[in-house]
């Protein structure tokens, strides 16, 4: 058994309320420079839609991931050494600026600097990348906002197209009516990355301390091959630097403790940030199963308990400070993949173990037994409503257990099962056990998961261990100081400087462990 530890997030679809604040925020945080015009290293998509890029979950015609061979081995999608040779210098499995969008602006500046008189100036639509004028704008990062053009869009989604073929007229298109929701999306920092496995020259690369999968820009050399290896389509390329980038994770924040920008300013409080420990071992043996609806409980098995003796023995013989334990122990999101079981990872069938997971939402459910005139909260009526909107279902599946329905029914009873017990609790009613036991839970577990995806507060939310402290107090324990710094007061300020009142700069460039 070899423990590794991973930062991980977990995204309440039930409460996502499609606000893109963590988009906005995360773009001007990263991504609000030229070369990144284009880029959202966050986005919200509202399903059913085509998304950013668009189709981007085509693996028919982007290649991205990986794909078992007869022999029981992985291969990236894209092909082996040789193929990607050959492509190096022209890659066609690359999505154009039209399948992104075409970034554009608007010429304020008619609108401040024309003269006074009897026109009204117009601002008209520019190219950010070329700064030609823009005819019409046809597309853009959340074009299918609230199923924005569905009749036309809706059935392009990869995920419709793949239904219909199995289910035939059971379809229709009152579909995308029954439920809509929203599903942001970040880089998944997977336990196995093919963007890491893509690049020719070595520069992507997951950092061994937390897992964060970063770029290396000084080792870049532009191929673009993680752009294709990325299922997610998370990699994007910089125009202007001729070079690849990607989500960081927010790192600097990481690093001392805070969580991501998304994480900080999500108006729903829908994202989790915590610690999972891993057995490395048998990432490679999770990944290759054969079955793929054996991959999300082959990644399951792969976590390992934080309270078990023999695995804090072993992470600590690896290395693993007694803080990211103790960090691993009060997570919320081993709580919600592991304990709970209610968070399901993104397109599993991608071989990449992803690290980004999500609790499906139950709100459509609960809506449509509401509209039909029956009590929406009731146990009895949410589970016969659960077995017969089999379309939802099918669909949240498609998008998290790689097809198999069991799992997503399983997640929607525990998440009904919660509602009517809480309801019960919250009106002054006898506690009835019978509803927490009829999902595998009890009473007490039932109020335990309540509190953690209803009202959990931001220190319940985001439990981030501190990667600088340790560093920071092991350096003080080997350079202790005297009665007097050496270095004087008008010395030069640097990382580590006292420069106010217990306020002291920080190193916070990326480190490069483990490629």
């Amino acid at each position: 058994m070899r423990v590794m530890a991973q930062i991980a997030m977990v995204m309440n679809l039930d409460k996502c309320i499609g606000c893109h604040t963590c988009s906005v925020t995360c773009k001007q945080a990263w991504t609000n420079r030229q070369g990144t015009e284009y880029v959202w290293f966050n986005n919200v998509e509202t399903l059913p839609g085509q998304g950013y890029p668009r189709r981007w979950e085509d693996q028919e015609k982007w290649k991205g991931g990986w794909e078992r061979t007869r022999s029981g081995k992985l291969r990236l999608r894209a092909g082996g050494r040789l193929k990607r040779l050959g492509q190096v210098f022209a890659n066609p499995e690359l999505p154009e600026i039209d399948d992104y969008y075409q970034p554009w602006t608007y010429e304020y500046k008619n609108l401040i600097d024309a003269p006074a008189g009897d026109d009204l100036p117009v601002a008209r639509p520019v190219s950010s990348l070329t700064g030609e004028p823009v005819d019409t704008i046809e597309w853009g990062p959340n074009w299918d906002d609230n199923l924005g053009g569905a009749p036309e869009n809706a059935p392009l989604d990869p995920i419709v197209e793949k239904i219909r073929d199995e289910v035939g007229e059971k379809i229709r298109f009152e579909f995308e009516q029954s439920f809509m929701f929203y599903l942001p999306r970040v880089c998944e920092h997977c336990l196995n990355p093919a963007c890491v496995s893509s690049c020719p020259s070595g520069a992507m690369y997951k950092r061994e301390e937390d897992g964060i999968v970063l770029v290396d820009q000084d080792q870049c050399r532009g191929w673009r091959m993680c752009v294709t290896g990325c299922p997610y389509k998370k990699v994007y390329f910089n125009h202007a630097t001729g070079k690849a980038e990607k989500c960081t994770f927010c790192f600097p924040r990481v690093e001392v403790g805070l969580p991501t920008v998304c994480a900080e300013t999500c108006v729903g409080r829908m994202r989790y940030l915590g610690v999972m420990l891993y057995d490395a071992d048998k990432v490679a043996e999770a990944a290759a199963v054969e079955d793929e609806h054996d991959l999300y409980p082959g990644q399951l098995e792969c976590f390992l308990d934080p309270n078990d003796p023999a695995v804090v023995a072993a992470a600590r013989a690896s290395g693993i400070t007694h803080d990211w334990i103790e960090a691993a122990r009060r997570s919320p999101v081993y709580d919600l993949i592991a304990t709970y079981q209610v968070a399901l990872p993104l397109h599993p069938e991608y071989r990449t173990m992803p690290m980004v997971w999500y609790v499906p939402p139950l709100s459509p459910v609960v809506e449509a037994v509401a509209a039909s005139g029956h009590d929406g909260e009731d146990a009895g009526n949410l589970f016969g409503a659960i077995d017969a909107l089999r379309i939802p279902v099918e669909y949240l599946a498609e998008l998290l257990t790689a097809g198999d329905t069991y799992p997503v029914e399983a997640v929607l009873r525990r998440m009904a099962a919660m509602r009517a017990y809480m309801r019960r609790v919250n009106l002054g009613e006898e506690r009835e056990e019978s509803i927490a036991s009829a999902v595998g839970l009890t009473g007490a577990e039932m109020e335990d998961l309540f509190r953690l995806l209803a009202i959990a507060k931001y220190e319940d939310r985001y439990v981030v261990p501190s990667a600088a402290r340790a560093d920071a107090e092991a350096l003080a324990d080997s350079h202790p100081l005297d009665e007097a710094c050496p270095v004087g007061e008008a010395g030069p300020v640097g990382p580590g400087t006292e420069v106010a009142p217990g306020r002291v700069l920080l190193n916070l460039s990326p480190t490069r462990r483990s490629a």
